[in-house]
């Protein structure tokens, strides 16, 4: 990699290089912007939300393009992403920003739009869930393969989730597709709920077989957050879907195991905190901005909005007021991480300055 105090290699050069070392987990910038704007939403700030679904599509739109550059350009690095542990389950952010942007944009007619959208994320959710696992983890001639395991992998799980909340959202619109929509949205959540006790359990024994070190903390640790309040959201959406035979089914489970993963989840968010804590306090790791930090204000906004719905679908109105109060957290974090990814970029790309960090790296 070039040496990035001599800004002489020009604007082109280091966008270039910027678009070669892209994370693929970077989508977590729009599943943070859109759940924070159906937050918001959700609180009646009609203006903020609006403006959030803004920045969330364009968001989107240039990762999207810069993407196609990527395989274009440096198809090796693609390839090399798609076969390293650490970085290959953050494909699965473009699955869950797909569906998130869909449930945001809303279900009102026409439907063309939503359906597309859960469409594409379907499609990539079914051939990543496929592939991945075995690219990354399973063909590698590497054994053993535990110490890889990290926060990065729920977002497997939160890509199976946002396909059940989108479905199950669509469904109630089109009764027409009620009865395969509604067998997607169960068949997908009982698929994330599974994937994430498996996930758990990778991540847990490699806590304790592994050494910790602070630098290994990484902020997507936070998705094991998220994957348990997207699954509350997800499943009180199936709870409140229209009489179909998959729902009629399995309401009733699906209602109580969702109030088990908001416990749990609630349960993890001190962990979480003291382990942020313990990471840039007590060992000094520098908290500056990187990519991974979406991975924190999602989940964040998420377990704002499964509070909220949870609260409301079971009649629980402390936890709908615990999911209110989350909302400011939300978006509070994303403000600021917002900001930090903006004078990130100028001060690595735009007007880079002497010693600055890899740009768009994580």
């Amino acid at each position: 990699m070039e040496d990035e105090r001599a800004p002489a290699s020009g604007l082109a050069a280091r966008a270039d290089e910027a678009v070669r070392t892209l994370t693929p987990g970077y989508f977590a910038a729009v599943m943070a912007t859109g759940i924070v704007s159906v937050a918001t939403q959700l609180k009646g700030w009609a203006s903020l939300s609006a403006a959030l679904l803004v920045i969330a599509i364009a968001i989107y739109a240039i990762l999207i393009l810069l993407s196609i550059v990527r395989v274009v350009r440096h198809h090796d690095a693609v390839r090399s992403d798609l076969a390293d542990p650490r970085r290959a389950f953050g494909s699965f952010t473009f699955v869950a920003a797909t569906c998130v942007l869909g449930s945001r944009i809303g279900t009102g007619p026409p439907h063309a739009t939503t359906v597309v959208l859960l469409a594409v994320a379907t499609m990539t959710w079914v051939v990543l869930g496929y592939t991945l696992p075995w690219t990354a983890v399973l063909g590698r001639d590497e054994r053993p393969l535990l110490h890889t395991a990290d926060g990065t992998w729920f977002i497997w799980v939160v890509a199976s989730q946002s396909i059940a909340v989108l479905a199950a959202t669509l469904e109630v619109e089109l009764p027409a597709a009620r009865s395969p929509l509604a067998v997607v949205a169960v068949v997908s959540w009982s698929v994330g709920a599974f994937l994430y006790g498996a996930v758990g359990v990778f991540v847990s024994l490699r806590l304790l077989v592994h050494p910790l070190r602070p630098v290994d903390l990484i902020p997507p640790y936070w998705v094991s957050m998220g994957a348990t309040a997207i699954t509350v959201v997800a499943g009180s959406r199936i709870v409140g879907m229209a009489d179909a035979p998959m729902v009629d089914a399995t309401r009733g489970l699906i209602a109580g195991t969702s109030v088990f993963f908001w416990a749990f989840g609630t349960w993890l968010i001190p962990p979480l905190v003291i382990g942020g804590y313990w990471r840039h306090v007590r060992h000094r790791v520098p908290l500056r901005y990187e990519p991974g930090l979406w991975s924190v204000v999602f989940p964040l906004g998420m377990y704002g909005v499964g509070a909220r719905l949870l609260g409301h679908a079971d009649r629980l109105p402390l936890v709908e007021a615990i999911g209110d109060a989350e909302c400011w957290v939300a978006l509070t974090a994303w403000a600021l991480t917002f900001v930090a990814m903006l004078v990130h970029l100028w001060r690595t790309i735009v007007r880079p300055t002497p010693l600055s960090e890899d740009p768009v790296s994580g």
